[in-house]
């Protein structure tokens, strides 16, 4: 992921593409904030870790955007949408929501949840396979719908 990234860095450079350069330098700011921060906790920041940084960065630029929009600066609100087609460049495809659905019920088989109390064993269970690859906003509703009945 790191290598990916500074291969894109050097491209960006060569190319001249300057919202892509200043957008893979944010991300690497942010993989370096998280491996000082892990650092000091004495831990190492995987690629999970990563994915789910980049996550939070796609957020919240749609968060960004939408307020961009509803203000009425489209200038600002383009910015942000590019930088999200560039940073989901790195993240995996999304599940669709058939996928997603059909991962839950897995889920909840495999750890054998049967009430609202095993919510976050299911949840758990989903970050672990499939980080990166799903809203975990939205499958959280999806599980809680589940074991609701």
């Amino acid at each position: 992921m790191r290598e990916r990234l500074t291969t894109m860095m050097k491209d960006s450079m060569k190319a001249g593409d300057k919202r892509r350069l200043a957008t893979v330098r944010m991300i690497q700011a942010a993989i370096k904030d998280k491996d000082i921060e892990a650092r000091g906790a004495g831990k190492t920041v995987s690629d999970d870790d990563i994915l789910a940084l980049m996550q939070k960065m796609v957020k919240s630029r749609q968060e960004s955007a939408d307020i961009y929009a509803k203000a009425g600066r489209p200038e600002l609100e383009t910015q942000e949408r590019e930088e999200i087609a560039i940073i989901t460049e790195f993240l995996p495809v999304q599940m669709t929501d058939d996928e997603a659905k059909a991962a839950i019920e897995a889920a909840i088989a495999e750890t054998g949840a049967a009430s609202m109390k095993d919510m976050g064993k299911v949840v758990a269970a989903l970050k672990a396979k499939y980080t990166g690859q799903m809203d975990f906003a939205k499958a959280s509703a999806a599980v809680k719908a589940a074991l609701a009945g």
